[in-house]
């Protein structure tokens, strides 16, 4: 009776330590949208006045001081900045001039607790020179994507008279592995499907993931052959602008300059868009936030892929 009573004890301790563990188990934070993208260039002239006269992006983000060149997507926080290609580095061995993602998040310390509670080691947290906060992270196909927490302050900046769009609504890269990404971006940070689709209607070529918490997304950018170009991997491995109208930004951008670039015309998502391309080849999307109303030939939503 008595080993049985001492046993009884013991499974209740052992329970109550289970118990407790999960119960100190870190919950996930919010994942708010994107922070910034950071993009590698290779002519810090050329890009600047790319991204400064044709897209016309605020420069002199408030009391940035890295080497990286920063541009504020005004009115709103978000950031685009310009990282020079690693010097090391030439076109056929850089897959992805996309050097980084970031994402908003409302705690950043719980953040990399959470990361490391399910076995992800995260870099070590940092102060930026804005009072910032953030750490990087790669992705299990080695993406490199960050966390940050940015103190919102009231810069009263607006958008420049020819900046043609105030928000950065998606980001994009090559996925080889499906399944092993969405184990990272929806099982563990609890992004959720937004659309898919492809070429032909039987098939799935875009994998879209919108974040938790917020209405931004990413783009897995699926079937890239194992030996495509610098040229190819700019198209794929991309990000997009939103914006009202997609035909008033192709107006704006022919007179910031900018003579060539794709479109605008509607894509199997049925949204309309038009695709300008940096001094390097990466692609820069403008899209509009809605879809356009005739969706005949547009593949429905659906929860998981055909």
């Amino acid at each position: 009776m008595h080993a049985a009573a001492l046993l009884s004890f013991c499974v209740v301790l052992q329970s109550a330590a289970l118990s407790s563990r999960r119960e100190k188990q870190p919950e996930r934070p919010h994942i708010l949208g994107i922070d910034h993208v950071s993009v590698y260039v290779s002519n810090v002239e050329k890009s600047r006045q790319f991204y400064s006269d044709v897209l016309g992006l605020t420069t002199n983000c408030p009391r940035h001081a890295s080497a990286d060149l920063c541009y504020l997507v005004a009115p709103s926080d978000q950031r685009v900045f310009l990282a020079r290609v690693p010097a090391q580095t030439r076109n056929s061995t850089l897959k992805s001039w996309l050097a980084e993602v970031a994402f908003a998040t409302d705690n950043l310390i719980e953040m990399h607790r959470y990361l490391l509670s399910h076995g992800i080691v995260p870099g070590n947290i940092r102060r930026d020179s804005d009072g910032s906060r953030s750490f990087r992270v790669r992705d299990p196909e080695g993406n490199p994507i960050a966390f940050v927490h940015r103190l919102h302050a009231k810069i009263g900046s607006r958008p420049a008279s020819k900046q043609i769009r105030t928000h950065l609504i998606h980001a994009g890269f090559v996925v080889k592995d499906l399944a092993a990404e969405n184990r990272f971006y929806v099982d563990l940070l609890g992004f959720r499907l937004y659309w898919y689709g492809g070429f032909k209607d039987d098939g799935v070529d875009w994998y879209e993931l919108q974040v938790p918490d917020g209405p931004d997304w990413i783009e897995y950018m699926l079937n890239i052959p194992a030996n495509a170009d610098h040229k190819e991997l700019g198209v794929q491995n991309h990000f997009s602008f939103g914006v009202k109208n997609v035909h008033d930004a192709s107006a704006q951008l022919r007179s910031n300059g900018l003579r060539t670039f794709d479109g605008p015309e509607v894509g199997r998502d049925g949204k309309d868009s038009l695709d300008a391309y940096d001094p390097d080849g990466t692609r820069v999307e403008v899209m509009e936030f809605t879809q356009k109303r005739n969706l005949a030939a547009i593949p429905t939503v659906r929860s998981t892929p055909r």
